[in-house]
């Protein structure tokens, strides 16, 4: 937050106001932000959510039990120590750890002499006790901050992320934890070859069904570990199971948008949600494009993404928030939600209609303008056709716009995404939601998923693996750790 808006604003919301100079108008604040430089901070803001030997978390469901190395909890909030946020987030979820891992690995953390990274050495020995205790099958998703499970939901997506995230962290381990990290990947593969087929439940954790977001981030890890070279075994069927989840993605597509949630044998494109709850178009099929097998080009996938956020930035629908007509007068925006019918608000357990935009939503929404503008650069193409003509037309782009045009209109729909989710920051601290209307934060602060979400998107950004940057140090390859 710049020291303008700290001098003349009380709202922990507000990041920056333009001054008139004269008859000159700059630029505001929150219009220049440096994205990268600032992912740098938020690497220091998530990483206070990962357990080490000397940051040690205590259970606050149950006192006098502290946390395992490693453990990364979802956002530090217990409802007696965060007052007006009646939510419990001190836990371990398997995605959600796995997606900040990846983003531990990007940084590019130092490593020990002559050994790995420790955060990475610690998720890694987390990620086989909770493997080792999970029940009732390998696909538990939430687990305490001593690696015991918790009562909750079982969903396959998470041994196939967590898969990817120990494939991105693997060169930065010593040779004894890679060694479990081989062991803990070959355990999840020969689950998930006799899960991939069979219903689960979703990302948002509301309905069990054939999710198109766990169907995409398995059939990545498929892809990924058929593909490995660090002597990861290959059971025979997998490459069975990657044409089927291949085929079976197609099946989501109900003629105007992907489906999240299918209903078991009822055909393509049938959702298994109700249509009257709101539950299509859900952003989780942009989470399956960031974290999952669907490439930024399938037009489907656009089609569907044009859907997504004209329900929260046109005015004339209903599910319209009305802080982003507010940040378009700004040059930021918008934000979004989960999908038109969400009711979880975040500071109280039960429902409330309406809904709520989220960073991670956004952030991830953000990185497929980022990672399109990439492939198009790349592919010297734009794909522009009918069903992603609205798509384009979003951020300006038609049949005659140039190659260099298109990918800098799709880089700065990123950026003034990104810029609305730090404008509507509390001081750069990131929480689960926004206000619709107002924009302060709500829900849960400080929550590891949105921070891992925003750091993402910058990398997608600045088109590398890694955050760019003086700031990164050397990996443990290069370092003397041994592969």
């Amino acid at each position: 937050m710049n020291i303008t808006s700290t001098i003349h604003h009380t709202a922990r919301a507000r990041a920056g106001v333009p001054l008139a100079l004269g008859r000159q108008h700059p630029k505001a604040a929150y219009q220049q932000t440096d994205l990268a430089a600032l992912a740098k901070y938020f690497i220091l803001l998530m990483l206070r959510n990962v357990t080490s030997d000397g940051y040690v978390i205590e259970d606050p469901a149950n006192p006098g039990q502290y946390s395992v190395p490693g453990c990364i909890i979802a956002a530090p909030s217990f409802p007696s120590n965060t007052p007006g946020v009646d939510q419990d987030y001190v836990y371990n979820w398997v995605r959600d750890a796995a997606i900040t891992a990846i983003e531990i690995a990007a940084a590019d953390l130092p490593a020990t002499p002559g050994g790995g990274v420790p955060s990475l050495t610690d998720y890694v020995s987390f990620a086989r006790l909770c493997q080792s205790n999970a029940h009732p099958t390998l696909g538990h998703a939430c687990f305490t901050v001593a690696g015991q499970p918790r009562p909750w939901t079982e969903q396959n997506d998470g041994p196939a992320i967590q898969s990817l995230a120990l494939l991105q962290a693997y060169p930065q381990l010593d040779a004894a934890t890679q060694a479990i990290a081989r062991q803990v990947i070959e355990t999840n593969i020969s689950y998930l070859l006799g899960a991939y087929q069979q219903p689960t439940t979703n990302l948002w954790e509301e309905h069990e069904g054939l999710s198109f977001f766990a169907r995409s981030v398995q059939l990545r890890c498929f892809r990924e570990v058929a593909a490995n070279s660090y002597g990861i075994g290959v059971a025979a069927n997998v490459p069975t199971a990657i044409a089927w989840l291949e085929n079976a993605l197609q099946d989501h597509w109900n003629g105007s948008y992907y489906v999240t949630m299918l209903a078991p044998g009822a055909g393509p494109g049938v959702s298994i949600v109700s249509g009257d709850l709101g539950y299509d178009p859900n952003i989780d099929i942009i989470s399956a494009c960031v974290y999952g097998a669907v490439p930024t080009t399938d037009t489907r996938l656009l089609a569907t993404a044009a859907r997504l956020r004209s329900q929260w930035a046109d005015p004339n629908s209903n599910s319209f928030y009305p802080i982003n007509g507010t940040d378009q007068a700004r040059g930021i925006g918008p934000l979004l939600g989960r999908y038109p019918g969400d009711t979880y608000d975040g500071d109280v357990a039960h429902p409330v209609a309406g809904g709520h935009p989220w960073a991670l939503c956004t952030c991830n929404f953000a990185e497929l303008y980022y990672r399109l503008a990439n492939d198009v650069d790349h592919a010297g193409k734009v794909p522009l056709d009918s069903l992603s003509e609205d798509f384009f037309a979003q951020v300006g782009v038609t049949s005659t716009t140039s190659i260099a045009d298109a990918s800098a209109a799709l880089r700065n729909a990123g950026d003034a995404m990104l810029r609305a989710v730090v404008y509507h920051s509390d001081r750069y601290e990131l929480s689960e939601q926004f206000d619709g209307t107002s924009g302060y934060e709500k829900s849960v602060h400080n929550l590891t998923w949105s921070y891992a979400s925003f750091l993402s998107a910058v990398r997608a950004k600045t088109g590398g693996s890694k955050l760019s940057g003086k700031a990164a140090s050397k990996s443990a390859r290069t370092s003397g750790g041994k592969k």
